[in-house]
């Protein structure tokens, strides 16, 4: 009866299908609720001069117009750093920045006074709006950091092949189906309590809290689900909350701040951009002898979480691959852009894109020399981590349980790789009008929070007598099926059916110091927890039934079995009791059964001045081979067929995993071919529409896709021995755009050394344009990628 490694459906599949599942829009309105609409700056970079709002406070309707002089507590906030405003106090620093807050009785009267604000700019130079830009006016959020090990000067000096080359990734939005939104309510001896789609409620709380000037145990956040998240909610949806709360403090009113989509694309922040610069040494064999790496992020206009994207890029640029020597160096830009912020893969995919492009680069390297590799799989192969020796990464950690030779070798077999590729080269030979690539890529993804003492958690479970179960974590749901995973994983305690169970909100006043549902570690962290509070009302349980079956005995509980509904002594099996018989008749002999989980992951550390360390618990480790199909005269990029194998452990929850990594692989495919940010040269979003920003639908699935599970034991120290899912898939899609590149190589050399990511159309038809042009590492043209395309030139 125990639905631990079964395909339930997700606890709200239904609800999403039918739409009854309610979101934070979906909250009934109370009568005295206000709406919420924040005025926002029109320029990137200005001295704020005056905020007029005399008009607009006469209009009927308007209740408040807020500015940065009407918050009570902290009026900068940041997860790291607290560096950014709530509102523009005497500068703004992108546009979209928030400057005011108005509440209205109506949508009307919200529009009309936001119409009616007027903003008074003194300008202070042009916007910094590229990293170039940034890294010529010296303008950094953080000093550099390293992470080195080796002599990599002496490894470059003697390796007999050294290239040199600057690769460069733009951003992604995250375009989750719910915008931020978030309802406060005024609640009794001054406390807010919050509706909020948050990723992280506790650091959404303690904003609130610092905003408003109140201690925390005066502010209550609550999110019963997030209509999709993918880090865009994990910090910035505390500037939603705490405008919201202002209200709701100003007025004793509750208040509702809801974006518009476009409101929500222009506004927030997206994944970050990166710019790497970097040097490799390889000898003919295809063995890197020693890899230098300067990587340099767009971080915005404030810190965000820019320094831990940055060095979780930094800790995955390795890859699958040992490097002996190598000095990776990274920096974070600032810029006149929105913060950016937390995304799906956190710097790792931008690390490991990185090491892809380079493997590739040397492989074109390499095709100059006689009997020398001459596709990436074989360097690949070559350069992998192995088992008792080159098994420690550049930061020093072992790499333990690692499957990723066995992975490649049978990945390379099922797909046919060897016979598909030759007929590719040939094809690309002759063929004229479509172009052809394949890649293989290898993704060894770590997870754990790097800051080690996020890696916590805590879980509530309440049985009742009638044996139905109540679990309270601090992990949000947002589609990816956390609270499904952890309703099997309490049923599989307790031996009862997982309908059960009753998965509840999300909320402070339950569950406490919680760190945000990220880092694919919450079904690890929270399930874990919900694990450790189960186990200990069913040995409550069991005791008291030992008891009634001996009493008097010592006998340990393990000797009562849990399974199909029942509690039974495995020693005597017709001693047997229903669960909920037990449940009721516990309660009456004053039997405890409600019990508090705490779980800590065990054995992190790492420091970053140093760059030494343990920082994952464990790597999710997988590969995908991609084929794709490129139309030589619109550059519009297909894939027909993908074949990938990832080792996630013993599944909790094969059908939910499944989805997680046919899913996590479209989003990274979108960011790899088609998503691709635009603005003007004022620094203002274009894409900002389903209409202007392209992300894959359901047709650019390619019609072959193989997803197969690499069957393993899963780690000994994991909850149900499960490895996390959530993240590592989406940079198996790196795989499509080495693909692309092969692909462009074929054509020439250069074409695929000037392709930046993402490889869209209009990037493509660039690369070819310019394949016979002579290639120079200095061309400052290929890096003003967006600006070309939004002006209609040609790089």
């Amino acid at each position: 009866m125990s639905g631990v490694g079964q395909s339930l459906p997700h606890e709200s599949a239904e609800g999403h299908a039918t739409g009854r599942a309610s979101f934070i829009d979906d909250i009934p309105r109370r009568q005295d609720e206000l709406l919420v609409g924040l005025v926002t700056s029109p320029v990137a970079c200005a001295r704020l001069v005056r905020v007029e709002s005399t008009a607009a406070r006469a209009i009927p309707g308007v209740i408040a117009i807020l500015t940065a002089q009407d918050i009570p507590g902290a009026t900068h906030f940041g997860p790291l750093v607290q560096d950014e405003p709530i509102l523009a106090l005497d500068t703004v620093r992108y546009i979209g920045q928030p400057v005011a807050i108005i509440a209205a009785e109506s949508a009307t009267a919200l529009q009309a006074a936001r119409a009616m604000v007027q903003l008074e700019f003194d300008t202070i130079a042009p916007p910094v709006l590229s990293i170039e830009e940034a890294i010529a006016a010296n303008r950094f959020l953080t000093e550099p950091h390293v992470i080195a090990r080796g002599n990599v000067e002496a490894a470059l000096a003697k390796a007999p092949i050294v290239r040199r080359g600057v690769f460069q990734c733009l951003g992604q939005e995250h375009l989750y189906f719910e915008t931020q939104a978030a309802v406060a309510m005024p609640g009794d001896d001054g406390q807010i309590q919050l509706h909020v789609s948050t990723q992280g409620p506790s650091e959404t709380q303690h904003v609130v809290a610092e905003t408003l000037g109140k201690p925390l145990n005066h502010v209550i956040c609550t999110t019963r689900r997030l209509g999709g998240g993918f880090g865009g909610k994990e910090t910035q949806a505390n500037l939603t909350a705490a405008c919201a709360a202002l209200v709701t403090q100003h007025t004793g009113r509750a208040a509702r701040l809801v974006y518009e989509r476009g409101e929500d694309m222009r506004n927030t922040g997206k994944r970050h951009p990166f710019r790497v610069e970097w040097e490799a040494g390889v000898d003919a064999s295809g063995r890197i002898q020693g890899l230098r790496v300067l990587l340099f992020s767009d971080g915005g206009a404030y810190t965000d979480l820019s320094p831990s994207v940055m060095d979780r890029a930094m800790l995955h640029i390795d890859n699958a691959y040992f490097l002996e020597h190598v000095y990776i160096e990274g920096r974070v830009c600032e810029t006149h852009h929105a913060p950016a912020t937390a995304f799906r893969g956190f710097g790792g995919p931008q690390g490991i894109a990185t090491m892809e492009t380079i493997v590739q680069e040397l492989t074109l390297a390499l095709r100059e020399i006689p009997n020398a590799p001459r596709h990436a799989l074989a360097l690949q192969q070559q350069n992998l981590y192995g088992r008792g020796e080159r098994n420690s990464t550049p930061y020093g950690q072992i790499v333990a349980e690692n499957h990723l030779p066995e992975i490649m070798s049978m990945l390379v077999q099922e797909s046919d790789f060897d016979t598909r590729f030759d007929a590719i080269e040939a094809h690309n030979r002759t063929d004229s009008r479509w172009l052809r690539g394949m890649a293989v890529s290898p993704v060894k993804f770590g997870i754990s929070f790097v800051a080690t003492f996020m890696n916590q958690a805590n879980a509530q479970v309440l049985v009742y007598p009638d044996g139905s179960v109540q679990v309270s974590t601090g992990g949000t749901e947002m589609g990816q099926g956390l609270n499904t995973k952890i309703r099997q994983l309490v049923s599989g305690v307790f031996g009862i059916d997982p309908a059960a169970i009753a998965m509840m909100a999300t909320s402070t006043d339950k569950n406490h110091n919680t760190s945000p549902t990220a880092a694919s570690a919450s079904t690890d962290l929270n399930g874990a927890a919900a694990v450790q509070a189960a186990t200990t009302v069913r040995d409550r349980l069991a005791r008291w039934a030992l008891q009634q079956w001996a009493p008097g005995t010592d006998a340990p509980t393990s000797r009562v079995s849990f399974a199909h509904g029942l509690l039974f002594d495995h020693e005597y099996p017709e001693r047997r009791i229903p669960f909920a018989d037990a449940c009721a008749a516990a309660r009456f002999a004053r039997v405890d059964l409600g019990a508090r989980g705490f779980y800590a992951t065990p054995g992190l550390h790492f420091d970053r001045s140093t760059g030494r360390g343990a920082p994952f618990l464990y790597y999710t480790q997988g590969a995908a081979v991609a084929e794709v199909c490129i139309d030589r005269f619109t550059g519009m990029v297909r894939v027909p067929r993908v074949d990938l194998r990832i080792d996630i452990g013993q599944s909790i929850n094969p059908g939910i995993d499944r989805g997680q990594i046919i899913g996590g692989f479209v989003q990274g495919l979108g960011w790899v071919t088609t998503e691709c940010l635009m603005y003007d040269p004022n620094g203002a979003v274009l894409t900002d529409s389903f209409c202007t920003y392209k992300v894959p639908l359901a047709s650019d699935v390619p019609p072959h896709f193989s997803c197969h599970f690499h069957e393993t034991d899963g780690p000994a120290h994991t909850v149900a021995r499960s490895k996390a899912v959530g993240e590592p898939p989406l940079m198996l899609a790196v795989s499509v755009f080495s693909a692309v590149r092969h692909a462009l190589g074929c054509v020439s050399p250069a074409a695929a050394q000037r392709l930046c990511l993402p490889a869209t159309p209009e990037e493509v038809l660039r690369a070819l344009s310019l394949a016979h042009v002579p290639f120079s590492h200095d061309d400052a043209m290929r890096w003003q990628h967006s600006a070309s395309i939004w002006q209609g030139t040609s790089a």
